[in-house]
């Protein structure tokens, strides 16, 4: 058998707008997800869950919210078997058209004042949809920057899709900020909360128009052609089924991924969507301030991303994701007691260095993922890992700090489950192999999967 050496990077244009393609997808996508989360948190537990003390409704409404990740994991083996069979990009296109119309129908729902019990049903399902959506959507998009990718800056380029999050977390609180700003609070929540869903509609024209203009994975395309020749030698077309392949060779980075998710997801969400309700139930501070301290610092952090990207690049994944994992678990109880005081500029600096934190485990998280996994099983390997860890994770983590909340009154335990998160991060990420070196082509092993190696390792053997 023979190794395969990674193929030269792209021409600097083409990898522009391979980049260009899944950043715009992304930051569509997040948009569409984190819009629901703002709105859970400010106007659906009073148009959904009408009758309920109002924090009642607002662990409701997170619920709902939750249910959208539930569906992640699902959307990850979906999308991630047919991915590593089919190509990274028609699934792309696919995870789009269903988080887009998904979001554009939740902005024409009818609320619970017209059809009663069924709105919260109908909402459940159009978040789930959601969910399925963005769980095959991360993994494709930064598979298909990192096998176009320069090997050596690969940490940099990958990162840029992981700027989608922030970017779209942008895009969503400053359209419900604008909003809020110039509508009455009767008025927002009657009718101008739908115009930042219907808005979706437009975004995926955009959306689709450039992604479709991109080309397939390179890797992904020699891997298939190998898997296609060794399937005529053998006289059989079947091939195992990624997610067989992946619990066979990659069990163990499938937990790392899964513990390394554990801080990031945890922490990203209890700063940009717990913030809402504890800033405004317990700090005093009215919505617009709150939407306007996530607004900013979701700028920051939308720009510190490919600077921890380009980090990676040079002194590791591993050492980037622990200073990030650490920094966050320390940052909590200086981050609530910002909070507490109740000015702009320290809710400012509590959000911001927060997120800044949070990016340093975000930014190489891409690399490193796509790192892990040989070609073939890569798709279904790096979503699998991220999008189960996110049930456990992102999915419970608003639902968790306004129980904690309810509960005690204090914003101690919820630092406590931060910081517990972190813990079970540093352990799974010092566990883990450096990955920075890794051939993203792999060398064939004796089943015929692939698994990768360092780049250095990678030469023929007879």
């Amino acid at each position: 058998m023979a190794s395969e050496t990674t193929a030269p990077p792209p021409p600097a244009a083409n990898l522009k707008r391979i980049v260009a393609a899944s950043l715009i997808g992304t930051t569509i996508e997040w948009y569409d997800f984190f819009l629901y989360g703002s709105a859970a948190a400010l106007v659906f537990n009073k148009l959904f869950f009408p009758g309920s003390d109002p924090l009642v409704g607002t662990l409701l409404s997170f619920l709902t919210y939750a249910v959208g990740f539930a569906a992640r994991p699902i959307g990850a083996l979906v999308f991630g078997h047919y991915g590593d069979r089919l190509g990274r990009k028609k699934l792309l296109v696919l995870s789009l058209l269903l988080m887009g119309g998904a979001t554009f129908a939740i902005g024409l729902l009818p609320t619970h004042a017209t059809v009663g019990a069924a709105a919260p049903v109908l909402l459940t399902a159009l978040r789930l949809v959601q969910g399925f959506a963005l769980g095959g959507e991360w993994g494709g998009a930064v598979l298909l920057v990192s096998e176009h990718g320069d090997a050596k800056r690969r940490g940099f380029w990958a990162s840029w899709p992981q700027t989608g999050a922030p970017a779209g977390q942008l895009l969503a609180t400053g359209v419900l900020s604008l909003l809020t700003a110039t509508l009455s609070d009767d008025s927002f929540v009657a009718w101008g909360w739908r115009i930042p869903f219907l808005l979706s509609g437009v975004l995926v024209v955009v959306g689709l128009w450039i992604r479709l203009s991109v080309d397939e994975s390179p890797v992904f395309q020699e891997a298939l052609a190998r898997s296609e020749a060794r399937g005529r030698t053998r006289g059989s077309a079947a091939e195992r089924l990624p997610l067989v392949s992946v619990l066979r060779h990659h069990w163990r980075d499938v937990l790392v991924a899964m513990g390394a998710r554990m801080a990031e997801n945890i922490s990203y969400y209890v700063i940009t969507a717990f913030i809402l309700v504890y800033a405004t139930t317990s700090a005093g501070v009215s919505r617009q301030t709150a939407l306007n301290a996530v607004l900013i610092a979701s700028a920051v952090h939308f720009a510190v991303i490919p600077a921890w990207g380009a980090l990676s690049d040079r002194i590791g994944r591993r050492p980037v994701y622990l200073l990030g994992a650490a920094g966050v678990g320390l940052w909590m109880f200086p981050f609530f007691s910002l909070i507490d005081t109740g000015g702009f500029g320290n809710l400012i600096l509590a959000v911001t260095v927060g997120l800044v934190l949070h990016g340093a485990m975000y930014a190489p998280q891409a690399a490193f993922f796509s790192e892990m996994f040989a070609t073939r099983m890569r798709y279904s390997g790096a979503s699998i890992g991220a999008q189960f860890a996110s049930v456990a994770a992102g999915a419970p983590a608003p639902l968790i700090a306004t129980a904690l909340l309810s509960d005690y009154g204090s914003s101690t335990p919820i630092s406590l489950y931060v910081i517990a998160a972190a813990v079970l991060t540093l352990i799974a990420v010092g566990v883990a192999e450096e990955t920075r070196h890794r051939d993203l082509a792999g060398v064939a092993d004796h089943d015929g999967a692939e698994v990768p190696v360092p780049a250095a390792d990678a030469r023929s053997t007879a």
